[in-house]
């Protein structure tokens, strides 16, 4: 007599998976996750196979019921997973054929759970990019709000961390607006080219004798077409790396963000102040006030990248067509989801509670050197040569560090009052008026422009 097999694919084994090779195979405990999906696929399938007169019309209806009312058991949290069946397909077949008896046994004809599984995992990228976009839009309007509030506060910029020169505070946070915008622009790609082509029709990879109109399908899903080459419908998952790709880069600009924010709120720059429901304390140190979400924002970005190179590398020395490698694609997917999305929300939530500290950002703003460039750009007015001048005032500059006078007297004594008078800040910021420079006019229009797209 024959021991018990797998109910979904034992009739060719003898026996069944040992208990640990059950708990080493299923994915039902991640893939739960991509049920909305799978049931979406199930429906518009039914309803295919109903017009292909593979089922009829009132089995197309029980089958649509049943999914709908499994849904809702799953939304309500009453519905059971079992590892035993696997994943989250074979658990919402068995389901459906308690519910409504022989016509659930007829969903899967046409159909392999690879291309089940490759169309629930475009729908859901496509899904969650949307989401995360709005997550993006939400981080952008609180970095133009930042900016609009503090048009007025200029702030040295750095290169090599050192001194540069000056800018506006607000210039510097729209830099972040223009990167974060990139962000969203990947992810609208990335649905983009998830919702492209159906591969569902695909069947394990050599499509079906049993034909079913894929495209109708497909546009029931609201994909735009359907996959030309069932082996690569099956085994492609670009949408899936494009998707953590785009992850991957949000996470370093959301890091290098961070990095701006602990450097600020440092004592030793003390540009802003972070409010205390976004720090944290020390357990020894009383005085301590820590940037902790900007450091776990910083550090989560390394998760992102992991995610990203874990599924190139499982993917790299694959076959064609499906190996169940590729079920190891889904929890980093689903955590670089999870990881940017709380990520982006609780930045966006931490910039509403920045007060900015004018006083310490102007006194460092102040400093002479910061207009060096604008000394050597004034003798190039007179005829100077840009490399002569250059060289000319990085002497004078060092003549000014070795004597201790300060570098506005210096200039005027050497090049006449005319040259002292490049050291105003003020005059040397409205100077900047090229596109994309921090020009008072121009950043107050960088800022109105933001306001209208991100309305």
């Amino acid at each position: 007599m024959r021991k018990a097999t797998q109910k979904t694919w034992g009739g060719r084994f003898a026996t069944g998976p040992t208990a640990a090779v059950q708990q080493f195979t299923e994915s039902v405990s991640f893939d739960w996750r991509l049920y909305r999906q799978d049931i979406a696929g199930s429906i518009a399938h039914a309803q295919g196979l109903a017009k292909a007169g593979l089922i009829t019309n009132a089995e197309a209806g029980k089958i649509v019921r049943g999914l709908k009312a499994i849904q809702r058991e799953i939304d309500a949290g009453k519905f059971q997973w079992d590892p035993a069946l696997e994943d989250v397909h074979m658990n919402i077949e068995a389901a459906l054929v308690k519910k409504i008896g022989a016509a659930g046994q007829k969903l899967h004809t046409a159909r392999s759970r690879n291309d089940q599984v490759a169309t629930d995992l475009c729908l859901w990228v496509c899904d969650t990019a949307v989401d995360l976009i709005e997550h993006l839009g939400q981080l952008e309007r609180a970095l133009v709000q930042l900016a609009d509030a503090n048009q007025t506060v200029v702030i040295p910029g750095y290169t090599h961390l050192q001194r540069a020169q000056p800018v506006a505070f607000a210039h510097h946070c729209l830099a972040y607006v223009e990167m974060f915008e990139r962000d969203f622009l990947r992810f609208a790609t990335c649905c983009g080219n998830a919702g492209r082509h159906s591969p569902l029709g695909s069947g394990a990879l050599a499509g079906s004798t049993l034909r079913v109109d894929r495209a109708h399908v497909a546009k029931q899903l609201g994909f735009a077409g359907v996959t030309q080459n069932s082996m690569d419908a099956v085994s492609n998952r670009d949408f899936v790396l494009d998707f953590l790709y785009a992850a991957a880069v949000t996470g370093l600009h959301l890091s290098r963000l961070a990095e701006d924010l602990i450097l600020w709120s440092s004592a030793e720059f003390g540009f802003i102040t972070i409010g205390d429901a976004y720090t944290t304390g020390s357990s020894l140190m009383p005085q301590k006030k820590n940037p902790d979400i900007c450091e776990l924002t910083r550090g989560k970005t390394g998760r992102l990248y992991g995610n990203l190179v874990a599924v190139l590398t499982m993917l790299k020395g694959l076959p064609l067509t499906y190996n169940r490698d590729m079920q190891e694609d889904k929890e980093p997917l689903f955590d670089s989801a999870d990881t940017l999305r709380n990520a982006l929300a609780v930045v966006a939530d931490l910039l509403r509670h920045v007060t900015v500290n004018q006083q310490r950002c102007t006194a460092a703003a102040n400093d002479p050197a910061l207009l060096a460039t604008d000394l050597v750009d004034f003798l190039v007015k007179k005829g100077t040569p840009f490399r002569a001048a250059h060289h000319i005032v990085g002497a004078l500059v060092a003549e000014s560090e070795k004597i201790g006078t300060p570098l506005p007297k210096l200039a005027g004594q050497k090049f006449g009052p005319a040259a002292a008078k490049v050291f105003d800040i003020q005059q040397a910021l409205a100077a900047r008026q090229a596109i994309g420079a921090p020009a008072p006019r121009n950043v107050r229009a960088q800022i109105a422009r933001w306001q209208r797209h991100l309305k």
